[in-house]
């Protein structure tokens, strides 16, 4: 399954195939074909460069500055016959038998003397031990009618855009129906409880409290600090950074600022962002930090120098052990050392200031007041019918209905080679998805007070961050199915390896979304109980 991207005047080679009478656009060519366990290898290659003729005023607008020279002309150097612009590049890879003798004689870019019959059905040159094996390739120019403009328009032609409508349609279904149920417990639960509550006189409100069921019973516990709350804020914090990054990011590619024209770009604003972002990490962590602790500053430092080095460390420990990997099988495609470097530098001369930076501000900043206290001594916690982290994990699978179809083209896009450019739907599901995530672990944090279970606050983090493991799962799945011919142990630990990171990124950012809105939620729903 490798593919040999070849790049003519910054567009790469497209290959087009028929499958079921649908037309498929591949970039890139593969390097060879398995038939009937033989290896038979592309050597020729027939290229098809689409040209268009320079127009005037398109001369025009070129040549403002620097860019006169830019336009070719046809014979002496002072003719003023416009050239040609390259506007298509598309390649047709052939299996030819060449002749041994006939090559003995040839070097490199000498002509082969006799016609060659590309046909892309055929295979012919099979790999043997030993036996030369030549490459060679054709061009053929064809004027075309593509303008300079919509040279990129074949790359990015929408495939399959009712699959794209097919998911939102689907996941709106999801948001719609959890909605309702939002909408339920908000008018039914609440307000019905409230207004009992506030109309009673005092006599009845004391035989009232008495059998208070639900989550009026846990008033006094439900703000007691989680286990671990130092971790948590980090997770928070790191999961702000990178939903931020991720929403930007998204925004700014459907916007078309990161056409695949300029190679890297995506890569480069995602970096860029992120570091940015650090701001924002460092006073999210430092604040909800102070808040757990009821306004103190101690340890504000800590908890901002961990947030800025939590995912970035997990991710660099990930990417090194894989660099190692490609080290190690003398790929090309490992990370060179210089860049490993410069990486650093970035993440420690930008990111962690900026972060600590943000924790600054949110030390500053007043912390948020509970609306209700906290008892000293802990409330027993129920007996549970069930265990509640099954509930936990279930509540994964509604964020993971909202994205597996996008899920699919997006890891064709990584691994397959085909180009991803529907930002636009991406945008739109990622909006969906924090829509699904905060709603999800706000029912799911009702759920649990609901049976006096106070201790809502990892539970609201993974209810909805559970979605990864199902990401992961897919990932594994994708890998069997879709990508059966990637053999060897390397290249499965390189895919597992990148998945990790990529679901990793996903949790932290799922999860902060519905803690946040679970957070508030519990924050709205006290703080509207008079409660003396």
């Amino acid at each position: 399954m490798y593919q040999v991207n070849v790049i003519l005047d910054n567009l790469p080679a497209i290959r087009y195939t028929k499958k079921d009478g649908f037309m498929l656009r591949w970039t890139g060519y593969p390097v060879g074909v398995k038939v009937q366990d033989a290896y038979y290898v592309f050597n020729h290659l027939k290229f098809m460069v689409l040209v268009h003729k320079y127009e005037d005023n398109v001369a025009r607008v070129m040549g403002t500055g620097d860019a006169a020279e830019v336009i070719p002309t046809i014979g002496n150097a002072g003719s003023n016959v416009p050239g040609y612009m390259v506007v298509g590049f598309e390649v047709v890879p052939c299996s030819f038998q060449h002749n041994a003798d006939l090559l003995k004689n040839l070097n490199m870019y000498d002509k082969y003397p006799n016609p060659i019959n590309c046909d892309p059905g055929m295979v012919a040159m099979a790999i043997k031990e030993n036996e030369p094996l030549a490459f060679t390739y054709e061009v053929t120019f064809v004027e075309s009618d593509i303008k300079w403009p919509s040279r990129w328009d074949a790359y990015l032609k929408m495939e399959g855009s009712k699959v794209h409508w097919f998911s939102i349609l689907n996941s709106l279904m999801v948001i719609t129906f959890l909605a309702g149920i939002v909408l339920v417990i908000f008018l039914r639960t609440v307000r019905r409880d409230l207004t009992r509550y506030e109309e009673l006189d005092k006599e009845a409100q004391a035989q009232m409290n008495e059998e208070l069921s639900g989550w009026k019973l846990v008033v006094g516990d439900v703000f007691r600090a989680p286990t671990n709350p130092s971790l948590l804020c980090v997770m928070v914090g790191d999961g702000v950074q990178i939903l931020g990054m991720a929403v930007v990011t998204i925004l700014f590619a459907a916007l078309g600022f990161m056409s695949p024209a300029s190679r890297g770009t995506l890569i480069t604003g995602m970096l860029f962002f992120y570091m940015i972002l650090g701001i924002a990490a460092g006073y999210v962590a430092v604040r909800l930090w102070r808040t757990i602790l009821g306004g103190a500053n101690k340890g504000w430092f800590s908890v901002a120098w961990r947030v800025a080095c939590f995912f970035p460390g997990i991710s660099f420990l990930i990417l090194t052990t894989l660099n190692f990997l490609l080290w190690g099988s003398m790929s090309t495609g490992a990370i060179p050392f210089s860049l490993f470097v410069v990486l650093i530098l970035l993440w420690f001369c930008i990111s962690v200031p900026l972060t600590l930076v943000g924790g600054f501000f949110g030390a500053r900043a007043p912390h948020i007041e509970y609306p209700v206290r906290t008892n000293q001594i802990p409330r027993e916690i129920p007996a549970q019918k069930y265990p509640s982290w099954l509930l936990v994990l279930g509540a994964g699978t509604l964020p993971f209905g909202t994205l597996f179809i996008e899920l699919f083209f997006i890891m064709s896009s990584i691994w397959m080679g085909r180009v991803y450019y529907v930002f636009g739907f991406l945008f739109i599901v990622l909006i969906l998805l924090v829509v699904v995530c905060a709603e999800v672990s706000l029912v799911l944090t009702y759920m649990h007070l609901c049976v006096e279970d106070w201790r809502w606050w990892w539970k609201s983090f993974f209810a909805s961050g559970s979605v990864a493991i199902y990401i992961f799962l897919y990932s594994v799945n994708y890998l069997i199915f879709d990508l059966k011919s990637l053999s060897g142990p390397v290249s499965a630990t390189l895919y597992l390896g990148y998945s990790l990171f990529m679901v990793l990124a996903i949790m932290l950012a799922t999860g902060t979304v519905g803690f946040l809105s679970s957070f508030w939620f519990v924050h709205y729903l006290f703080s509207s109980v008079k409660l003396d």
